[in-house]
């Protein structure tokens, strides 16, 4: 008996950003970042997040505007921080390019998210390569507005980066510009774009995007990356039990 097959399942294709030289001065793997004046950031659906609302590790692919894949992120932390600390946990996201080589390593230690407590405020150590710091995303205090400092392995301040009052924008994206020191420049921007009543409501899977200056030194670039991540867990990580309360 011949059995009649049906036709068989196709395999996605993953269109990658081709690899390339190696630069000096550059630190390896971050050479993808010379090429590149924006990026795109999608954080995956985690299955038991949708259904039982239990945190889990956050896993991100980071793309060229072209979508082509450039890095993948990967959240690692234990699940009593996930579940007990929620949005404020400590974390170590690992940032890998398409060979699988750890590029990036990102450093949040538990801090306080609130503006009473100025002494305590969020921090991000951005290492290329790991181990080795890169630079610094500290959270600047202020009464009403998100508002952080990019800052370089010396730890001086590059470049600020300004949120909205209110970061709950409904059918739009929310920016967050990235401005010089004195805030007369504007100089590139982090967005948290819109994904859809749908996922907005049942998932805390966001997406990104991110513009800057093709010529900006491509470590603060990195720093830049690391503060966007650092936004999403502050501000926009809530799991979908939250949502719908």
């Amino acid at each position: 008996m011949v059995l009649a097959l049906g036709p068989m399942p196709t395999q996605s294709v993953v269109m990658v950003m081709p690899p390339p030289q190696a630069l000096p001065n550059c630190p390896p793997g971050l050479e993808y970042l010379t090429q590149i004046d924006q990026l795109l950031i999608h954080q995956k659906v985690e299955l038991m997040e949708v259904l039982l609302g239990w945190e889990s590790n956050n896993q991100y692919v980071v793309k060229n505007s072209l979508g082509q894949q450039v890095f993948l992120a990967a959240e690692e932390s234990n699940l009593c921080t996930r579940q007990l600390c929620g949005a404020v946990r400590p974390f170590v996201l690992h940032v890998q390019d398409n060979t699988g080589r750890e590029v990036l390593t990102l450093t949040r230690p538990l801090r306080c998210s609130s503006c009473w407590c100025p002494c305590c405020l969020q921090e991000l150590e951005v290492q290329a390569p790991p181990g080795n710091p890169l630079g610094y995303v500290t959270q600047e205090w202020h009464p009403y507005l998100p508002k952080f400092t990019i800052r370089n392995s010396r730890k001086e301040g590059v470049l600020h980066i300004v949120g909205p009052f209110c970061n709950c924008n409904c059918f739009s994206d929310v920016i967050f510009k990235v401005v010089s020191l004195d805030g007369a420049a504007v100089i590139g921007k982090i967005s948290k774009q819109w994904s859809g009543v749908g996922a907005e409501m049942f998932t805390d899977a966001d997406n990104f995007g991110m513009q800057f200056p093709v010529d900006l030194d491509v470590k603060i670039k990195a720093v830049i990356l690391g503060a966007c991540f650092l936004i999403d867990f502050m501000y926009f990580e809530n799991s979908p039990k939250e949502n719908s309360h």
